[in-house]
């Protein structure tokens, strides 16, 4: 585990485990790098994986946020951490907001130049909704997605000198509470989780618990970033020419499995593991499938 210099001066937290061919890993929003212990580490005897902390998230909470946006930012964090590691040729996991890490460089920095095997977890090349893409984030529901979103980067924005959610005042922050909490309900995949939403409403000492940041001004960097992200990675996915997987969670309301397997059929080498029980989380909702299928596309990619 070590700490790396970013050009903005800043130090990103990296866990770094195991002993053979390098995999480097790019979790999804609110992940924290030691959550992926459980899939990776049986298979640290040939592999040497790579976790960083993303910027606001263990590690790195206390990073200072850069003039770019998430992804752009996620970017020169890791074209920094593979110069530093001089890392060539390499397997990639990216899920969710990491897969948009990755699709990013794909486009902007020839990342599929350097990827040996890439295993794709759940995530959309294209966040928008539009003419031309109908599975973008909650597809036919982003207008209110967004409208939730919009609420709440006004409200945050209204609080500027709060840095910690346990710092707002109590109205501010049962209206956080509640707009997190029609968020939640509009993507669940089912209904325990709004249930201990509604829970902690009612429950004070539950509520930092529940959302994903607990830094303000991180929590506004991130939302302001679906809320303006409007790139399209779909040419760029298409030209990998490795060895590809997409894990694709069958019932995921925030981003439609049917996107999720044009995408697929569009590059060449690749093959679908698609979770039938599962919506955003297979990691959470099979564990034991997703832990078969991890242990499988490091053995043998396709």
């Amino acid at each position: 585990m070590s700490y790396y210099a970013m050009p903005d001066g800043e130090l990103l937290f990296v866990r770094e485990f195991g002993q053979g061919k390098p995999v480097l890993v790019l979790s999804g929003l609110g992940m924290q790098s030691w959550q992926w212990l459980p899939f990776l580490y049986p298979h640290t005897q040939k592999f040497k994986f790579i976790i960083p902390d993303w910027r606001g998230f263990g590690g790195s909470h206390n990073c200072r946020i850069p003039t770019l946006d998430a992804i752009s930012s996620h970017w020169t964090d890791i074209t920094s951490l593979i110069e530093q590691l001089k890392l060539d040729q390499f397997s990639v996991i990216a899920y969710s907001m990491g897969a948009s890490t990755a699709m990013h460089g794909m486009q902007y920095g020839n990342f599929h130049q350097k990827i040996k095997s890439y295993l794709h977890i759940d995530q959309t090349p294209k966040i928008s909704v539009d003419e031309t893409w109908q599975y973008g984030l909650l597809s036919r529901r982003q207008g209110e997605f967004k409208a939730l979103l919009a609420q709440i980067s006004i409200l945050l924005a209204s609080n500027p000198q709060t840095r910690l959610f346990k710092d707002l005042e109590p109205t501010p922050q049962q209206e956080l509470m509640k707009l997190w909490l029609s968020f939640i309900e509009l993507q669940a995949s089912n209904k325990i989780v709004p249930l201990l939403f509604k829970v902690a409403l009612k429950q004070p000492k539950l509520q930092p618990l529940i959302l994903p940041i607990q830094r303000l001004d991180y929590l506004a960097w991130y939302i302001n970033n679906y809320l303006n992200h409007n790139e399209d990675y779909r040419e760029a996915v298409a030209q990998l020419d490795c060895p590809t997987t997409f894990f694709i969670g069958e019932k995921s309301s925030l981003y439609p499995s049917q996107g999720q397997k044009i995408i697929a059929n569009s590059v060449q080498n690749s093959t679908q593991i698609i979770f039938k029980k599962s919506g955003h989380t297979p990691l959470i909702s099979e564990p034991i499938k997703f832990s078969r299928e991890i242990a499988r596309f490091l053995k043998n990619p396709v």
